[in-house]
């Protein structure tokens, strides 16, 4: 006798799906979620099949479980999110310099394709590195300062929404991926290329950053404003003789309100925020540090990478000239002089008689205060190279006009 093939399993033979009936299209599915079994039909067999026992009940096919999601909506997993804010993270911190590298130097070429693959050639990686580090230090670290200090903001304030509304904010994202030692390398780095003039700026930024309340420095009230009073008489040392020389002057309003505001910020700048503000303020956060990071950046593109001279050539006994640019490359035969006032020019070593090194317009200070011996335009960094080797006098040959 002849049986039909069917699966086995643990529980023995399982039979093979029969049929839909007419009348089962009616019939509701249990609540329970499983499917019932199918009472025994003794139906007559077809051609071409095996009879199927009247008295064994037949299992009906699976249905396929549709997880029910909102519709419009796309649910990632937190480490995915990580990952892909880390990466849009350090894209964006090693791509920029690498543009901006790019940039100066199709600006300072005057955007001859030429000139441009002369300084490429000429100009090498490490003396590129160089001139942006010196040159971009300070908008690197300016960028980076904003988003931390923002994005630990918005980080405790997206905290207090609730769970599953809608994403966290890129900043508050990248805040907290972000390892502390990063946060504060940015920091000490904007503290030696920032002017001295911008540094009280810092001062809400890192309690923003780290989100240093006051109720954090000490648990009774009485000792904590003690420490608060400390800190502001330290600083009040430190600014009070700048703050009289720019009161003094009468129009260093800016110089007041930078020394002034940033410390009173900084008691009331940690957060949490509002809930209501939070998503606004991200939005405008966002396209705000976008605008002025190229706003700023405009100057920094700009900025020569080559330093600029003023080279005396002409004959021996005879008259000569101030050429005013900058030197790309010097051989035996020629040195090659990028024009201040645009084109390159050749010009015999044999010719050259004289170079000197001059600065440029933006260099020149705008501001006569200092801050205990250093210049409120300078950085940490400038100024203490400046007590190493002091200001040079400028030579006549740069006071000419181009």
């Amino acid at each position: 006798m002849s049986a039909a093939t069917t699966a086995t399993g643990g529980d023995g033979p399982v039979p093979p799906p029969r049929a839909a009936a007419p009348g089962d299209a009616a019939d509701p599915p249990p609540i329970d979620g499983t499917t019932a079994a199918s009472p025994a039909v003794d139906r007559p067999a077809a051609a071409g099949e095996v009879a199927w026992p009247a008295a064994v009940p037949v299992a009906e096919p699976a249905e396929p479980v549709v997880a029910e999601a909102e519709p419009g909506r796309v649910r990632w997993d937190p480490a995915e999110r990580r990952a892909r804010a880390s990466q849009s993270f350090w894209t964006a911190v090693v791509g920029v310099p690498a543009i901006f590298s790019v940039l100066r130097l199709g600006v300072e070429a005057g955007g001859e394709l030429q000139t441009t693959l002369l300084l490429v050639a000429n100009v090498g990686p490490v003396n590129l590195l160089a001139g942006f580090l010196t040159t971009a230090a300070r908008l690197l670290s300016t960028g980076l300062v904003a988003v931390f200090a923002l994005g630990a903001v918005l980080a405790v304030s997206a905290d207090r929404l609730p769970p599953g509304t809608r994403r966290r904010p890129l900043f508050a994202r990248w805040a907290d991926i972000t390892p502390a030692w990063v946060v504060l390398a940015s920091f000490l780095l904007a503290l030696i290329t920032w002017p001295l003039l911008y540094l009280p700026l810092l001062l809400p930024a890192f309690v923003a950053a780290f989100q240093l309340r006051p109720g954090r420095l000490h648990e009774r009230v009485v000792p904590r404003l003690l420490l608060i009073g400390a800190l502001f008489a330290g600083y009040g040392w430190l600014m009070l003789p700048t703050l009289r020389d720019a009161m003094r002057q009468g129009d260093e309003w800016l110089v007041l309100a930078l020394i002034v505001v940033p410390p009173l910020l900084a008691l009331f700048i940690a957060g949490p925020l509002p809930g209501m503000v939070i998503r606004p303020l991200a939005s405008v956060t966002e396209v705000a540090v976008l605008a002025t990071l190229i706003w700023a950046a405009v100057p920094v593109i700009s900025t020569p990478v080559l330093p600029l001279t003023v080279t005396t050539v002409g004959p021996e006994n005879g008259p000569t000239e101030d050429v005013r640019g900058h030197v790309v490359t010097t051989d035996d035969v020629n040195m090659v002089i990028l024009q201040e006032r645009g084109g390159v020019r050749y010009v015999p070593v044999d010719l050259v008689r004289a170079q000197v090194l001059c600065p440029s317009e933006e260099e020149l200070p705008r501001h006569q205060l200092r801050i205990h011996d250093f210049h409120v335009e300078d950085s940490l960094l400038e100024g203490m190279g400046r007590r190493v080797r002091p200001v040079h006098r400028i030579d006549a040959a740069c006071r000419t006009p181009a």
